[in-house]
């Protein structure tokens, strides 16, 4: 019998920005020879890293929305921390910075991972009080490769020069780029992403309701879609 791959902690981040023909959000493409999803239409993220770990403590989150990430989920792993993965992720595979500007506080942070380091050489602050938890999913029991992703939403405004200019981008994603809802609905999108997308539009249409926070999982065969 083969054994269940453990999940990892992730995280992902979507940016929403305001256009004459509706919100629109970033998306890019993973390559065909990517060891989860090949060739999907993703939105930036990725795994939880120990140097997102080692800086939560530096770092606040709105109360609501770390209340509910510390539900269901084990102790190991911060709120903090998932949201500082979000925008470590995004700000490596879309070169688009999402921070406070405070060149004094940003230059008393050090990392050993250099993503982080570039990120504070700009200046910037995490802003990590900035995102909304709206979604959390557990890839299926049967995956080889199995995360736990939290998926957060922040508005395009918090990021930090032009959010065109993705020049600075890892090439992890190709084909970044700004669509509305009903162009993302037409790439190849895993189901995860389809779901969250209905939740991002849910949200955007009612912005004024306080909505629950979707939790897919899975018990053995069977799946659950819950809310935190």
């Amino acid at each position: 019998m083969t054994d269940i791959a453990i999940p990892r902690d992730a995280a992902t981040l979507i940016l929403i920005r305001e256009s004459d023909v509706g919100p629109k959000v970033l998306m890019g493409q993973r390559g065909k020879g990517a060891s989860f999803m090949p060739s999907k239409f993703v939105f930036p993220g990725g795994a939880l890293d120990l140097s997102d770990r080692a800086l939560a403590n530096e770092f606040s989150m709105n109360v609501e929305c770390r209340e509910r990430l510390t539900t269901r989920s084990t102790e190991d792993v911060t709120p903090e921390a998932l949201a500082l993965a979000a925008i470590r992720e995004t700000w490596e595979e879309t070169g688009l910075p999402l921070g406070h500007e405070n060149a004094d506080a940003a230059a008393s942070l050090s990392s050993d991972d250099k993503d982080w380091q570039s990120f504070f050489t700009s200046g910037l602050m995490p802003a990590t009080d900035a995102l909304t938890f709206i979604f959390r999913a557990i890839t299926p029991p049967s995956r080889s490769k199995r995360f736990d992703a939290r998926f957060f939403m922040v508005t395009a405004d918090i990021v930090k020069g032009d959010p065109d200019d993705l020049t600075r981008a890892s090439g992890e994603l190709s084909h970044l780029s700004w669509l509305t809802l009903a162009e993302a609905r037409r790439l190849d999108l895993p189901f995860v992403t389809e779901v969250v997308l209905a939740e991002v539009e849910a949200r955007l249409s009612l912005p004024e309701i306080e909505r629950s926070v979707p939790f897919f999982h899975h018990d053995g065969e069977r799946s659950y879609l819950d809310h935190l």
